[in-house]
Formats: structure tokens, C-alpha cells, sequence
């Protein structure tokens, strides 16, 4: 895409916050001035089955509740040229940027960090979906504490082919897999972002990686080879077992997130330490440092002459996740009388397939075959 489009969906684009392999991610509103992070995915990563499986977990991931700790997944459109989705908006500093920055956590602070994420990642694992691509990159200290962002790419990021070779993005991504991720397996479970937790309470305690080292695939022969542990060099010896136990090899050795939780509070009381007063020593400490290119002043009011390039009947317009695909023909069949009206067909959508063609829609066939090739299973 050459240069800022000006609207991607119903959101007018503000400015570009970022880029990177899978696209470009920018600064939009919503027709009534709500900012959000719409992220636009390079069409090359993406085939249909791909999209399909993108589609069916773009609608599960807009169940997710119960936690602060996960941006909102707000709208999503898998069958556009360029596929998008809209997430909320957060404010503030990459954990990535604040260790790197300001320099490591202490303990406490970090099991703080540890027992946050982990009930943020509990409501993710309720609606039986996995991150998959957690790290530091993807955890923003906010006015609130930790927000995991990007949830809702685990299914173009797994599905990938090349996804352990693209240049610029597989050395910040292998560094945080698991070893059944890093050999390739897309079906990982909840224990993959468990791992991936630990990777990222490593890098806020030392500010290194379990394994590390210039080439992608260099890296990836160390996570998966079972004689290699991992780096705690630096670790609190307080935060030792924690970490030792969420970067276990195999996946049925790491705790689940209930018990990472637990240890986490544990770790705050054995220091004398409130929760709640950690997570606020964890806020002051996070939103000390410089403003980032996504602090709040960016959040800007849209400007008066954009008024002319949005509707506000834009506001009441179905997502195009609700808009029903486009499907083969079938034999006139008697049937009963619809209970409810069928949703309004979408501008963008009006005469283009919502699916590949021969190909029925994610809500229908292929939806039942990819969530069964990707099932998730409980057990960890």
C-alpha cells in the first residue's frame, strides 16, 4: 500500500503508529471520534483457509470478557483486499520500551506483572483460543498497568508458512516460542502462552531471552532442543522457580495459569507486598519514562474537514463480521419463516464473495473443519 489510506472500513486513519512484517498498524476513530489501533495485514499472508480460520476466531474473539488486561478486539473484515482489524486503543510504552529504556523490574514488581498477565490471558483461554504470540512487544504499560495487544493475529501468525523465515520478524517472535511452536506445530495449546509468559517476566527481570543469538534458525535449534535450558542468568533466586517451571520443555510440565497466578501472589506476600499497592508501584514505575509515538497526546480529535468523508449512519452499520457470506446455490428447499430479519448487506461488501469460490463460508463447513484442526485442547 503506497502512503496512509485514509479510511480503513468505518474508521478514518489518523496516523501510521507502526510497521512491520504482517503490515501496517495505524491510529484511526470510529465516525463518532472513539480512537482505535487498526492493524492492516499484508495480503500475502493470507490464503482462504487462512482467512476462513482468521474469520471464525475473529468472531470468538469478540466474546472474550472479563479481564482489563487484553486490548478489545472491536471489528475485523478477513475478506477485505487487505484484511484489517480494529483493536482498542492503549496508550503508552511497550513493556519492550520500558525495560530497555529505564531498566529491569525487581521481583516483586514482576511477579506483579506475571499475576496481571496471567489473569488477562485466563479470559483468552476461557473462550478456548491461544495468543500464540505473546512477547514483550506485545504487552503496552498502560495508565491501568499491562494490556496484551495483537490477540487476534494467532491465526495468520501461526498459519504462516514462512513464518519462522521472515526477515525482521522471526528473531523477536522465536526468542518467546515454545519449543512445540518453534518445530512448527500449529497445534499448540494454552500451555504455548504459558511459556511465553515466563519469556516475557525473563526479559523484565534481565532483560534477556531465554535463548538468543543472531540467526532465527540458531535460535530455534536451542528452543527446541531438549539438553539446552534455558538462560536465568540474573534471576531473582526468588522468581527462579516460577520462571524454571513456565519454561519447562514440554508443555504438560508447565503449570497452568491459575497456579502461575497463585505463585505470583505468593511471592507478593512473602515480600510483605499488597497487591494492589504492587500494581500501582508497577504503574508509577512504567509511566515515568519518555512518551512513546502512542502516548495520549496522539490521541487526537478528528479533525473538522475528515467530517466530510464520514457518515454517521457509518456508526449503525453492521461489522463486516456480521454480515453474512456469500454462499454456493442451492435447491430451492421449503423452509419455515425466518424469526429475525437477515442483517443488512455492508457497502464494502456488496457484490464480492465473502469466501473463496466452491468454498462455503467460515460459518458453515470450513468453520466446523478448521476449529477442529485447531482445537485447543484443555489439556495442559
Amino acid at each position: 500500500m503506497a502512503g496512509m489510506p485514509e479510511r480503513i472500513g468505518r474508521y478514518t486513519v489518523t496516523e501510521e503508529l507502526g510497521s512491520g512484517g504482517m503490515g501496517e498498524v495505524y491510529l484511526a476513530h470510529s465516525p463518532l471520534g472513539e480512537p482505535v489501533a487498526v492493524k492492516v495485514i499484508r495480503s500475502d499472508r493470507l490464503d482462504p483457509i487462512t482467512r476462513a480460520r482468521f474469520e471464525k476466531e475473529a468472531l470468538i474473539a469478540r466474546t472474550v470478557i472479563g479481564t482489563n488486561r487484553v486490548a478489545r478486539f472491536l471489528d475485523a473484515d478477513p475478506f477485505a483486499d487487505r484484511p484489517w482489524l480494529a483493536m482498542e486503543y492503549v496508550a503508552g510504552r511497550t513493556l519492550l520500551a520500558c525495560i530497555d529504556e529505564d531498566g529491569v523490574l525487581p521481583a516483586p514488581l514482576v511477579a506483579s506483572l506475571g499475576g496481571l498477565l496471567a489473569e488477562g490471558l485466563q479470559a483468552v483461554h476461557q473462550v478456548n483460543l491461544v495468543h500464540r504470540d505473546l512477547k514483550p512487544q506485545n504487552v503496552i504499560m498502560g495508565s491501568e498497568g499491562p494490556m496484551i495487544i495483537d490477540f487476534g493475529l494467532g491465526a495468520i501468525m501461526d498459519a504462516a508458512q514462512d513464518s519462522l523465515s521472515h526477515s525482521g520478524q522471526i528473531i523477536g517472535t522465536v526468542r518467546c516460542m515454545p519449543p512445540e511452536q518453534a518445530r512448527g506445530n500449529p497445534h499448540v495449546t494454552h500451555a504455548a502462552d504459558v511459556y511465553a509468559l515466563g519469556t516475557v517476566l525473563l526479559y523484565a527481570a534481565t532483560r534477556h531471552y531465554p535463548y538468543d543469538g543472531q540467526r532465527w534458525d540458531f535460535v530455534a535449534a536451542q528452543v527446541t532442543n531438549p539438553e539446552v535450558g534455558p538462560d536465568l542468568g540474573g534471576v531473582p533466586e526468588a522468581l527462579k522457580p516460577l520462571l524454571t517451571a513456565m519454561l519447562a520443555h514440554e508443555a504438560d510440565e508447565r503449570p497452568a495459569l491459575e497456579a502461575v497466578a497463585r505463585m505470583c501472589a505468593q511471592l507478593l506476600a512473602d515480600t510483605k507486598t499488597m497487591p494492589s499497592d504492587a500494581r500501582l508501584s508497577l504503574i508509577h514505575r512504567t509511566r515515568g519514562g519518555k512518551p512513546s509515538a502512542a502516548s495520549p497526546q496522539q490521541t487526537l480529535v478528528v479533525d473538522p474537514l475528515l467530517y466530510d468523508q464520514i457518515s454517521l449512519d457509518d456508526a449503525v452499520l453492521p461489522s463486516p463480521l456480521d454480515v453474512p457470506a456469500v454462499v454456493e446455490q442451492e435447491p430451492a428447499q421449503p423452509k419455515e419463516p425466518p424469526i429475525s430479519p437477515a442483517a443488512p448487506e455492508h457497502p464494502e461488501h456488496r457484490g464480492k464473495p465473502r469466501s473463496a469460490p466452491g468454498r462455503p463460508p467460515a460459518s458453515k463447513k470450513v468453520a466446523d473443519e478448521l476449529r477442529t484442526q485447531y482445537a485447543v485442547s484443555a489439556e495442559l
